[in-house]
């Protein structure tokens, strides 16, 4: 969340995700989950405005990292203190009414409610808190912060085991699917959960399908993602990125699949007049939706983007091809 935060300002609900929220089968009640601290146990201050409780289950759960230091500390009262900082710069700085998250985990493996009455809702397995956790998913998914920064090191053993747990009882309690698990910067300009945590998310998607009795069900489907691109980056993603931000009126950058400056500063103005959250000159889950609808130009630089990621020798797809299909092509071509 980038010292607690990374700023978001809108509570957006995803007209995709409302649809798909009345097809899911009523929840099991079969994954007992871990002990979780709730609101009071931590001492948590009052809410300053009603929280929003609807009545829909979300679809997915986003993973998080704190961005602050990876204590040594592994104690009860440091997960407390750690809640607490959370929630007054939530509410005294963002001016939220209570902590962005649904749940917190500390590195010492202690599970606790952020904002209030999302644990009542997840044992319901019914309802669900409107969060301010990831504008566009705070009424579709479950926010899940991670205490520490995770760009390059791994989280702790007594936290890594509460998170896959903590993700099977929201699994278990609202029926999502293992393979429904991201990270924040799936639909951000954000290095948030960190290059490392990211990077295991697929052993977390495929953990919680283990303990869930439904081994293979976390990695059956490879979700496709939006990949985050920053300096100095390089390679075909990259270069579709140039292509079409060039489509979008940046022709100063050059489609040579190298992320540096002249294509940071590209970024940041192509952010700042599409009036995205974060200016910040880092493609990713916010910035590749709007670059990929650039419409067709004269130059053919759409079409020369979607050849850059289209494996050699592979067939063509569709002259206007769908996000799904843009991630599909990136995230192959990423991870090639």
């Amino acid at each position: 969340m980038g010292r607690w935060a990374v700023t978001r300002r809108g509570l957006i609900l995803g007209v995709a995700g409302t649809a798909a929220l009345t097809a899911w089968p009523s929840p099991a009640a079969g994954f007992a989950g871990p002990d979780i601290v709730d609101c009071d146990g931590w001492g948590a201050r009052p809410n300053s405005r009603i929280v929003n409780v609807v009545n829909q289950r979300p679809v997915k759960i986003l993973v998080h990292h704190t961005a602050t230091p990876n204590v040594d500390d592994l104690s009860r009262a440091a997960a407390d203190r750690l809640a607490r900082g959370i929630q007054d710069f939530h509410m005294d700085r963002r001016g939220w009414l209570d902590s962005g998250q649904h749940f917190t985990i500390s590195r010492g493996g202690f599970v606790l409610e952020g904002r209030r009455r999302s644990l009542e809702a997840l044992r319901s397995g019914r309802k669900q808190v409107e969060g301010a956790h990831c504008t566009g998913q705070n009424l579709v998914s479950i926010g899940i912060e991670n205490e520490g920064t995770y760009t390059d090191t791994e989280p702790t053993g007594p936290l890594w085991d509460r998170l896959r747990e903590m993700c099977a009882y929201v699994c278990d309690r609202y029926g999502i699917a293992p393979t429904e698990i991201f990270g924040h910067r799936d639909f951000k300009d954000t290095l948030c959960p960190g290059d490392v945590l990211y990077g295991m998310l697929p052993r977390l998607r495929s953990e919680v399908a283990t303990l869930l009795g439904r081994r293979g069900e976390g990695t059956a489907v490879r979700a496709a993602s939006w990949p985050l691109l920053r300096m100095p980056r390089s390679g075909p993603s990259v270069q579709a990125a140039q292509h079409l931000l060039r489509a979008a009126g940046h022709p100063e950058v050059s489609a040579d699949g190298d992320f540096g400056p002249v294509m940071e500063s590209a970024v940041r103005r192509f952010q700042a007049d599409r009036g995205t959250e974060e200016v910040n000159g880092l493609v990713g889950g916010e910035s590749w939706p709007l670059l990929v609808a650039q419409p067709e130009n004269a130059d053919g630089v759409v079409a020369a983007a979607l050849a850059a990621v289209t494996p050699r020798g592979a067939e063509a797809g569709p002259d206007t091809p769908t996000e799904e299909t843009w991630k599909r092509l990136l995230t192959e071509a990423t991870t090639a």
